[in-house]
């Protein structure tokens, strides 16, 4: 009989050693279309985790600087806890702590206040008229096509617009 130590199994490789399989990052759905969209078919294959920054951006329409100008103003706006909530959340409520317990080294609340106030203050210094664009591509994730026909405006407009919006959004973050 074997012993112990010469049946036990060498340890597996980390996960960053293995390689992705070739959808890795791709999260796909079927989305239907609403009537006046539809052309042919009913449904279309949607890859979620694709957002028309990264679209616009992986085709020059966008700079480096305003596409993490986007990013950033995209992350304050979920963690400011503005995405609609779809169902229950899990968190573990925090522990009560005694008298001489200590401070939470981080606090959610905070946490999420303070990126209100960033999300707040970059919308402002991208303007009235340029924050519903902002809104819409970059926190909804709304295409740029369905962001004109809301908007009421003419074709191919949305892309200068955002690049505009985006260009003081980078202002305010100090990344230009």
């Amino acid at each position: 009989m074997p012993s112990r130590a010469a049946t036990r199994r060498k340890p597996a490789a980390a996960a960053t050693d293995v390689a992705a399989p070739p959808s890795a990052g791709r999260v796909m759905s079927r989305r239907n279309l609403l009537p006046s969209d539809r052309i042919d078919r009913r449904q279309v294959s949607v890859n979620l985790s694709e957002s028309p920054l990264y679209w616009l951006a992986r085709r020059g329409l966008l700079s480096a600087i305003q596409l993490a100008a986007g990013v950033r103003l995209r992350e304050d706006f979920h963690r400011a806890g503005h995405t609609p909530q779809v169902s229950m959340r899990w968190n573990v409520a925090p522990p009560q702590l005694g008298p001489r317990g200590a401070p939470p080294a981080y606090d959610p609340g905070l946490a999420a206040l303070s990126a209100r106030e960033r999300f707040d203050a970059a919308v402002a210094a991208a303007g009235p008229g340029l924050s519903d664009i902002l809104w819409r591509v970059v926190c909804m994730g709304e295409g740029l096509e369905s962001a004109e026909r809301a908007l009421a405006w003419p074709a191919r407009a949305a892309k200068l617009v955002l690049g505009l919006a985006l260009d003081r959004v980078a202002t305010f973050y100090g990344l230009k």
